[in-house]
């Protein structure tokens, strides 16, 4: 029988012609049944053996991963692929603030894009090799990754301003949303943070799967 990564994976159609002028972009995201993406401070709180394993499962599929510097943070970034493969990992930060001392920056062959409004240089003694790129929102990150890194189709993974800049800007193709059966209140942040959506963008539920008591649930955006 098909794991639920498997099947997800399959129901994505990856193959498919990306959108005119970008690649096509699936945002990953998990939350508690109150909407929380995060308890402790990390999303790993959240998480299941087949989240983990679509995760990363959709990493392998994607051609990129892109995703806020904070959750590169807040989630100690390293070792996103599993055997010798490796994708460019696209970094967003509109201040500059990039955590140079998490994993990913300690392994030489995983290249990075910085994409940010502010001019950086990396530290020398990162070994990834780290390219770059000024882009004044992600619209223009997107399309650096299909233009410069051939991405037809970009895993994002957060965090919830990214997210909620991508979807306020019409860049959210598909949306695979995990929900962790926890009940977590506090002031974590929710699946997308910042002002509100006027109107809220509406979806297209296509898929649901179950795993004991996770529910992971697939819209088209």
């Amino acid at each position: 029988m098909p794991s639920i990564a498997e099947e997800v994976i399959a129901q994505l159609a990856l193959g498919d012609d990306p959108p005119a002028g970008r690649p096509r972009v699936i945002a990953a995201m998990i939350a508690s049944a109150d909407g929380r993406a995060a308890v402790a401070g990390r999303s790993v709180g959240l998480g299941h053996p087949a989240d983990r394993e679509l995760l990363r499962g959709l990493r392998s599929a994607a051609d990129a991963v892109l995703v806020g510097a904070a959750t590169v943070r807040a989630e100690r970034y390293a070792a996103l692929f599993d055997g010798p493969e490796r994708k460019p990992i696209g970094i967003v930060t509109r201040s500059g603030d990039v955590p140079w001392d998490v994993g990913l920056f300690a392994e030489g062959d995983s290249p990075v894009v910085v994409y940010s409004g502010v001019g950086l240089t990396p530290p020398g003694e990162v070994a990834a090799p780290v390219r770059v790129a000024p882009a004044p929102d992600l619209a223009a990150a997107l399309a650096d990754l299909g233009e410069h890194e051939g991405a037809r189709v970009v895993l994002c993974e957060g965090g919830p301003r990214v997210l909620r800049a991508l979807v306020a800007d019409g860049l959210i193709d598909d949306l695979l949303l995990t929900v962790a059966p926890l009940l977590a209140a506090g002031d974590a942040p929710t699946s997308l943070a910042g002002p509100a959506l006027d109107p809220p963008a509406q979806l297209s539920l296509r898929g649901t799967w179950r795993a004991d008591d996770h529910l992971f649930l697939h819209y088209r955006a």
